[in-house]
């Protein structure tokens, strides 16, 4: 594996970039993608962000200081996904075409001339954060809130396990760039529309527990999520919901995609590896969160899922 040394020096051997993040943009995917964007275009090069067709709106101060323009690629880069399934599907066209992998999931299944992976990364903005010194930019308040963006986000605002030593630091050295954190806390963390409200009304009345009340499963369907006129790129943070209730072992949000796909994220406590479990559906992540895919109905995976749960834990 190259070293970010190596990458920096790529980098800055190279221009006409486009930079791809994941279905269902999060922080950290957006975080990467533009504090590396900021950072190439303080070098002068050609950079540009590709996002889903569904990116919520509260991340686009991101795009703060971000210079638009139209260009033909000559280097693609992935920030934060690990796997194709995770390209969205108007970026499809560019899954063989990567140049540079920057992730920080367990296993990648993507292919690049260059993969870079640290798993002990919290959030793939860590990476980011050591990859622009080796770049020698300097960090402005932009970046300095880009980069802070991923980490937070990815680390639950510093609650997940995930949560380091290095997380802590690289933010007491973002916050030297005078970043307003508390504006991106509140926006982030606390806040919330009332169709997010509704949602949560939604996933409570359709959660059930089973084995002793260590497994909470809950589901949102598209006809459920046009009944309070909200979109796919409005439910962040709903897979933290199941796992955040007492004595709780495995949490299990269910949400159906408008191709009648459903999207099944897995939060564990740490008597549960996440990223094992999921494995069983082809699935994957981190420790504590991960995730698969389905077309099946919402009682086959429930059933399958217990299964599972009874074959390998014994429940």
């Amino acid at each position: 594996m190259e070293t970010l040394k190596k990458i920096a020096e790529a980098l800055r051997n190279n221009d006409f970039f486009y930079i791809l993040t994941h279905i269902y943009p999060d922080g950290d995917t957006l975080g990467s993608a533009y504090s590396l964007c900021a950072a190439l275009q303080k070098l002068g090069k050609h950079v540009k962000v590709l996002t889903d067709v569904n990116c919520p709106s509260k991340f686009d101060f991101l795009k703060n200081n971000i210079k638009e323009e139209d260009f033909n690629p000559k280097y693609i880069i992935s920030v934060d996904i690990a796997e194709k399934t995770l390209i969205p599907s108007n970026l499809k066209k560019f899954e063989n075409s990567i140049n540079l992998c920057l992730d920080h999931h367990i296993k990648s299944t993507i292919n690049a001339d260059i993969t870079y992976i640290d798993h002990t990364a919290a959030a793939n903005c860590e990476i980011m954060y050591y990859l622009i010194k080796e770049m020698n930019v300097a960090i402005d308040s932009n970046i300095a809130s880009c980069l802070y963006t991923g980490i937070s986000t990815d680390t639950g605002c510093f609650k997940y396990s995930n949560t380091t030593s290095k997380s802590h630091f690289i933010v007491s050295e973002l916050l030297k760039y005078k970043f307003p954190m508390d504006t991106i806390n509140e926006n982030l963390f606390i806040k919330k529309s009332k169709k997010k409200i509704e949602t949560e009304k939604i996933l409570n009345k359709n959660l059930e527990f089973s084995f002793n009340n260590k497994c909470a499963i809950t589901y949102i369907t598209t006809d459920e999520m046009k009944s309070i006129n909200i979109g796919e790129n409005e439910l962040d943070g709903i897979a933290s919901l199941p796992i955040s209730i007492e004595n709780v072992d495995i949490g299990i949000t269910m949400r159906e995609k408008s191709c009648g796909e459903y999207k099944i994220s897995v939060r564990t406590s740490n008597k549960i590896n996440a990223n094992d479990f999921c494995k069983n559906f082809s699935g994957g992540g981190h420790s504590r969160a991960a995730g698969f895919s389905s077309f099946e109905s919402i009682f086959k995976i429930k059933e399958k899922i217990k299964n599972i749960l009874t074959l390998k834990f014994g429940w």
